[in-house]
């Protein structure tokens, strides 16, 4: 049974993959910023399987070795972890865009060394492709296309900035080294919160809930949920004919069905009734949402498994609304 390593062990898609991985008979060493932190890590040890096949191992994007230990004589190494944005008064460069670059090619340098590595599976997202000037002629987007640098900065989008050029630093790494490299893109991931912290995701649908801004985004976007993006995951890394690129991406919704959704849910909650452009973490891009050129149903992945098509489709289609946005 392959022994894998899972960077970031605390994050939304990392400690689920860790379970899953648990679950399926799997030694896992997850990577954490202190081993020590019970108030942090210690929901991990919940997992079944985790006292016998769990390690935890202590790791920092910024600290060139210190992914050594985690890697070596790992059969695979899944590369979760990076900033999702940066705090209020927070040096961008230093909170968000060093971490992710430079997390991304410490964690390769380390596997460079590790001669047991047979794969990496970097989670990347689908904002490394879709923000760019010509994306209405470009559309439907596919795993060809990536987003434009300076027009990310131009309009602040600083997570898509980092994805890319995080993305473009590992994939010139893994040509360098020789590494066979997988990337995951997924959409916006929705699902149950295993970790004590809330995600990206969850504050951006609290602050609805709470009132919190004066609107609610006036776009569409494609989500995904957490099982298909865990699932996409392994996929990449236990399927010989994984490669390149794979976006990950189940339904699109406009913003202002999950608004409703929540409303209906939450009918008590000061739930802002405007249409607006704000979003919470970046800029909102002035071009309409783009399709991928998966469709708004199923998965890229699928191509690889018709698990993951059924996995994707059961998010649209059978899973209630509101459980699909459950968190």
């Amino acid at each position: 049974m392959p022994e894998y390593c899972v960077t970031g062990g605390t994050g939304f898609i990392a400690s689920h993959l860790v379970r899953a991985l648990l679950a399926k008979g799997h030694t896992v060493r997850a990577t954490v910023r202190d081993p020590g932190d019970e108030a942090k890590v210690g929901f991990l040890w919940s997992f079944d399987g985790a006292k016998e096949r769990l390690r935890l191992v202590k790791a920092d994007l910024l600290v060139e070795g210190s992914f050594d230990e985690a890697v070596d004589g790992a059969d695979g190494v899944f590369h979760t972890a990076s900033p999702v944005y940066a705090l209020p008064g927070q040096n961008i460069q230093e909170a968000l865009i060093d971490p992710a670059i430079r997390g991304t090619a410490n964690v390769l340098n380390s596997c460079s060394k590790a001669n047991s590595v047979r794969r990496v599976v970097l989670t990347s997202s689908c904002a490394a492709l879709r923000y760019r000037d010509d994306v209405t002629a470009a559309s439907p987007l596919d795993e060809s296309h990536w987003s434009d640098l300076e027009y990310c900065k131009r309009y602040n989008m600083w997570y898509a900035y980092a994805k890319t050029l995080a993305e473009k630093e590992a994939w010139q790494l893994a040509k360098e080294y020789g590494i066979s490299l997988v990337v995951v893109l997924p959409s916006f991931v929705v699902g149950t919160l295993l970790t004590p912290q809330p995600t990206s995701t969850l504050k951006t649908l609290l602050s609805i809930i709470k009132g919190e801004r004066p609107c609610y985004p006036n776009r569409k976007g494609g989500f995904v949920h957490i099982d298909d993006a865990v699932l996409g995951h392994i996929l990449a890394m236990e399927e010989s004919r994984a490669s390149g690129r794979l976006i990950c991406s189940g339904s699109v919704a406009d913003w202002s069905e999950i608004v409703e959704m929540l409303r209906a849910k939450y009918p008590s909650y000061p739930i802002p009734n405007n249409l607006g452009v704000a979003m919470s973490m970046e800029r909102t891009t002035p071009t309409a949402w783009i399709p991928l050129r998966s469709g708004t149903s199923g998965c890229r992945l699928s191509r690889l498994s018709p698990r993951c098509l059924m996995s994707a489709s059961r998010v649209s289609k059978r899973r209630d609304s509101c459980e699909a946005l459950r968190c």
